[in-house]
Order: C-alpha cells, then sequence, then structure tokens
C-alpha cells in the first residue's frame, strides 16, 4: 500500500506541476505563449507519462473521481478509496505550493490571481453559469471514465491505455476550458483553490460534486454496455 499511495502522490502531484504550470506560467506569455490549446496538451500529457511511469503500481488514478469510478466499476477496493483519496489530495497541494514559490519569483509579484483554478459565473474563463459549470463537469468526467475503463479493458489493445487516457484528458480541456477551466478532478481543483486569489475556495464545493457524480454515471454506463464477465 506504501508504494501505491506514493504512486498516487507523485502522478498527482505531476498532473497539477504540469497542468496547472502550464496555464500559469506559460499559457499567456506573449507571442509565445502556449495558450489553451497548449494547456490542454499538457494536462494529457502529465496523465500518460505518469500511467506509463506508475501505472502499474497504483493503477494510475490520480484523480478522487477515477479511483471513485474504477470502485464502482469493479476495478477498485472500497476499502483503498480514502487512502487513495488522501495520496491524491495531498500531492495536488504539495504540487500547487510548489507552483505558488516559483510564480512568487516573477518581477513585479503581486499576487497569484487566480491561478489555474476551476470556477463559474464571474470565475469561469467565458462566464458560464453554474448549471453549465455542473453540465459539462459531470459529463466531461462521466466519459473519462468510460475510456479509463474501456482502454483498460480485457478486450482492449495490451500496452495503448495510457496513450487513450491521455489523449481523453486533452481532448476533455479542450472542450470545457472556456467554461470552467477544466477540472474533472476534484484533488486538482482543491490544491490551486488553497492558494489563489478571489472565489476559488467558495465554489471548490462543485469541482468535488460534479466530478464524483460523472465518475459515479461513467462506471454505471460501463458496467451496463459491458461485456466483460
Amino acid at each position: 500500500m506504501r508504494a501505491k499511495l506514493m504512486a498516487e502522490f507523485f502522478g498527482t502531484f505531476w498532473l497539477v506541476l504540469g497542468g496547472c504550470g502550464s496555464a500559469v506560467l506559460a499559457a499567456g506569455v506573449a507571442d509565445v505563449g502556449i495558450g489553451w490549446l497548449g494547456v490542454s496538451l499538457a494536462f494529457g500529457l502529465t496523465v500518460l507519462t505518469m500511467a506509463f511511469a506508475v501505472g502499474h503500481i497504483s493503477g494510475g488514478h490520480f484523480n478522487p473521481a477515477v479511483s471513485l469510478g474504477l470502485m464502482i466499476g469493479g476495478r477498485f477496493p472500497s476499502k483503498d478509496l480514502l487512502p487513495y483519496w488522501g495520496a491524491q489530495v495531498v500531492g495536488a497541494i504539495l504540487a500547487a505550493a510548489v507552483l505558488y514559490l516559483i510564480v512568487s519569483g516573477a518581477p513585479g509579484f503581486e499576487g497569484v490571481g487566480s491561478f489555474a483554478t476551476n470556477g463559474y459565473g464571474d470565475a469561469s474563463p467565458e462566464g458560464y453559469s453554474m448549471m453549465s459549470a455542473l453540465v459539462i463537469e459531470i459529463v466531461m468526467t462521466a466519459f473519462f471514465i468510460i475510456i479509463i475503463l474501456g482502454a483498460t479493458s480485457a478486450g482492449a489493445p495490451a500496452g495503448f491505455a495510457p496513450i487513450a487516457i491521455g489523449l481523453g484528458l486533452t481532448l476533455i480541456h479542450l472542450v470545457s476550458i472556456p467554461v470552467t477551466n477544466t477540472s474533472v478532478n476534484p484533488a486538482r481543483s482543491t490544491g490551486v483553490a488553497l492558494f489563489a486569489d478571489g472565489p476559488a475556495l467558495a465554489q471548490l464545493w462543485l469541482f468535488w460534486v460534479a466530478p464524483l457524480i460523472g465518475g459515479a454515471v461513467g462506471a454505471v454506463i460501463w458496467k451496463a454496455m459491458s461485456t466483460e464477465e
């Protein structure tokens, strides 16, 4: 269990540092910034690389909604759910702390601003409502779980699951960054919210509730259509 929790800790750390770091440090640089496309790729690459690196140790969840979905899908024991959640959240918080230290060294630093947090209303990148945020986070997380369960199922091509999962997360970000800045991961949302300016902490509830509902829905859908015994 120690090795599994370490893998989840470092995998989630890398996801937040790489994904949120790309948004905070590289997305908006004048003339050479990577923009939303680059941030989407960064999040997908964090999952792809760590799934290959430590997925064989812990299963490569790096996300409380994924752990819940895999539990409901019959791929993960319920007794391990809370320890996995703990490792994921701690990894996300420490990654956000490291990112904060980096950002605070910028010339003329006066605060981190939104700090790649998730939000709705005025905190949404394009001003989308709370209802829009709930819907997109539930739907995108549900499909993410379907991708994960399908790509790791017995009938799927062996060895390619991290690629499908990483590209799936990239696509999710391409669609939903304008709405919520894309969570589909309560740990990722929690880590940066603790350091950000603005309403991120007050709105954090949605980015736990919606992904967890989506994770459960995705698992139920997969079980209904799966041909696995």
